[in-house]
């Protein structure tokens, strides 16, 4: 069962990117993680996941291979990177122009940023 949280104010958006994230992370891996939160500030979405390590990943790290299970995620990253980019650009109907990841072993947590093209300010001027 998925914990999702939603971001303030912001509420069914960040249950949905929450959702594709998650999803997206199971179709590619075999295993979701088991709680995902998004904060979406002006230009910046971050997406924070809890649980996210497989079976196999948690054996390898027990067997003090930490490294070899970090690579794997960072390359499992970049293969899903157009997918993830689309999923936000999509449900925010804003464009993406900078995408940064990364895992951490204990505790067994991730994090996705989404960077998005400013938006125009009429006030600013």
């Amino acid at each position: 069962m998925h914990q999702l949280e939603e971001s303030p104010g912001r509420g069914s958006v960040g249950s949905a990117i929450s959702n594709t994230v998650v999803r997206l992370l199971r179709d590619y891996t075999g295993r979701g993680p088991t709680k995902a939160k998004t904060m979406i500030n002006r230009d910046v979405v971050t997406v924070l996941l809890e649980d996210t390590m497989t079976k196999g990943e948690r054996t390898l790290v027990r067997d003090g291979k930490a490294d070899l299970v970090l690579r794997m995620r960072h390359e499992f990253q970049l293969t899903m990177q157009d997918d993830l980019v689309s999923g936000i650009e999509i449900l925010l109907e804003r464009k993406v122009i900078a995408f940064m990841s990364s895992n951490h072993i204990d505790p067994d947590m991730a994090v996705e940023v989404f960077v998005l093209e400013p938006e125009e300010d009429a006030s600013a001027e």
